[in-house]
C-alpha cells in the first residue's frame, strides 16, 4: 500500500494484442490489499471456528503468494536494454512467467486448505 500511495502517478502498462490495459499503482496497491485483506479474514475465521488447516498447506500457499511477486520483481530488475541480449531476456520472460503461472497456481492450496479445514472439523465432530 505504502509503495502505491508513494508512486502517485506511476502507472503499470500491460499490452495484450492491441491492447492495453494501464492501472495507477495505486489502485494496484488497493486491489492487493483488498485480496490480502480477504485471504486473512478466511484464515482468521478458520482459526477462531478451530479449523484445523494443513499446516504444509497454509506455508505453501503464503510462501507462493508473498515470495511469488518479490522474486518477479528481482528477476525483472535483471532485464537487459542492449539488442545483443534479446535471447537473455527471452529466457528471463520465460522464467518469470513459469514462476508467475506457479504463484497463480499456488492460490488453488488456499480455497483446497479451506476445505480440508472443514471436512477435518466434520469428522472430528462426528467422532
Amino acid at each position: 500500500m505504502l509503495f502505491g500511495i508513494l508512486s502517485e502517478d506511476a502507472v503499470l502498462d500491460i499490452n495484450v494484442h492491441d491492447t492495453y490495459y494501464v492501472i495507477t499503482y495505486l489502485h494496484l496497491a488497493i486491489l492487493l490489499s483488498v485480496f490480502f485483506l480477504m485471504i486473512g479474514v478466511v484464515y482468521w475465521v478458520m482459526h477462531k471456528e478451530n479449523g484445523p488447516l494443513s499446516r504444509w498447506l497454509t506455508w505453501i500457499h503464503i510462501a507462493l503468494t508473498f515470495g511469488g511477486p518479490i522474486v518477479i520483481w528481482v528477476l525483472s530488475q535483471f532485464y537487459r536494454t542492449g539488442i545483443m541480449e534479446h535471447g537473455f531476456n527471452s529466457n528471463l520472460t520465460i522464467i518469470i512467467n513459469l514462476i508467475l503461472l506457479l504463484a497463480i497456481i499456488g492460490q488453488i492450496l488456499f480455497p483446497l486448505n479451506i476445505i480440508y479445514g472443514i471436512t477435518k472439523k466434520k469428522n472430528k465432530t462426528r467422532s
